[in-house]
């Protein structure tokens, strides 16, 4: 475990490399005359329309005086125009002249192409990666909740090694659970990788802001049974209906593929996950009691048969 001096250093070391990466450390933004704050103070005003002096100042948290600076120059350059509010004469509001929409829609176009140069050398995936951490970034530094838009993918490369390790974390830090529960993913996921067929087997991702935020399975028991396994969802993401639709994507590739009834195992303590299988129509078919993973366990299956449509199919 890192001191909070070693994360301190961290964080500081990635604010030198990022904004060495984007350019904002030279006298202008994107090869324009202007800093950094002023594209900001430009870009608020494009995107926002009108704004009262007091509330630009509220929200991007910069001094009265600094603030007024900035505003003195933009409208020097003719880019926006400072009056007094109709409503309350004592604000004072600013907009942008069609100077100024005409020069930040330059420096906006100039900016996504940049982004797009530095996303560019990088797989789909590290592009996916990069995306996802800066939403985590944001998510929990500005304390928002997690994001409710979710899709569902099949699994690209790195997904294999990405469900064996969060099922070793995640299992360890809510259950206690030790790393023979983690070796046993590793054996399901690597037969998986080996020899599953894609007729009657499949995975899927469910993916939150270009990252992985959970994962499912659907695997051949027997001629007659599927079986649904590697369940998860990330606690960020959880409250969002992504649980339910991983198992109703995999009931429903169960039906498509001609099973006709689908199993799952496993443990009582995981009530979770068992309110979601008994909401796609599961029923506890048998109980045992067993030590595993360090604990001693309830060891449940689960079944539904595949006649019915599933639940949203």
């Amino acid at each position: 475990m890192s001191t909070v001096a070693e994360r301190v250093a961290r964080v500081r070391g990635f604010n030198r490399f990022y904004t060495n990466v984007i350019g904002v450390l030279g006298d202008g933004l994107l090869q324009s005359p202007y800093s950094l704050a002023e594209v900001r103070v430009l870009y608020e005003l494009a995107n926002r329309g009108d704004l009262a002096v007091l509330d630009l100042r509220r929200d991007l948290g910069l001094d009265a005086g600094y603030l007024s600076r900035l505003l003195g120059r933009l409208a020097g350059d003719g880019l926006l125009v400072r009056e007094r509010s109709e409503v309350d004469g004592r604000r004072q509001v600013i907009r942008l002249t069609a100077a100024g929409r005409a020069t930040f829609s330059g420096l906006d176009r100039r900016s996504a192409s940049e982004v797009e140069r530095l996303l560019q050398p990088l797989s789909e995936v590290d592009q996916r990666r990069v995306v996802g951490a800066m939403a985590t970034v944001e998510a929990v530094l500005g304390g928002a909740p997690a994001p409710a838009a979710y899709l569902l993918r099949p699994l690209l490369p790195g997904d294999l090694g990405w469900i064996v390790q969060r099922h070793g974390i995640r299992y360890s830090q809510e259950y206690g659970w030790d790393t023979s529960f983690e070796a046993r993913v590793a054996r399901i996921m690597a037969d998986y990788a080996q020899q599953h067929d894609p007729r009657r087997e499949n995975a899927w991702i469910a993916e939150v802001d270009g990252a992985a935020a959970g994962c499912v399975s659907c695997v051949r028991h027997d001629d007659d049974t599927a079986q649904l396994r590697v369940l998860l969802v990330e606690p960020a993401a959880r409250g969002h209906g992504i649980g339910g639709r991983l198992v109703d994507e995999c009931v429903r590739f169960a039906q498509r593929a001609g099973y006709r009834q689908i199993v799952l195992w496993t443990y009582d303590c995981l009530t979770s996950a068992r309110r979601l299988y008994q909401a796609a129509g599961f029923e506890l078919a048998e109980e045992h009691a067993e030590h595993s993973y360090g604990h001693d366990l309830t060891a449940q299956r689960w079944s539904r048969p595949l006649t019915a449509p599933a639940p949203g199919g």
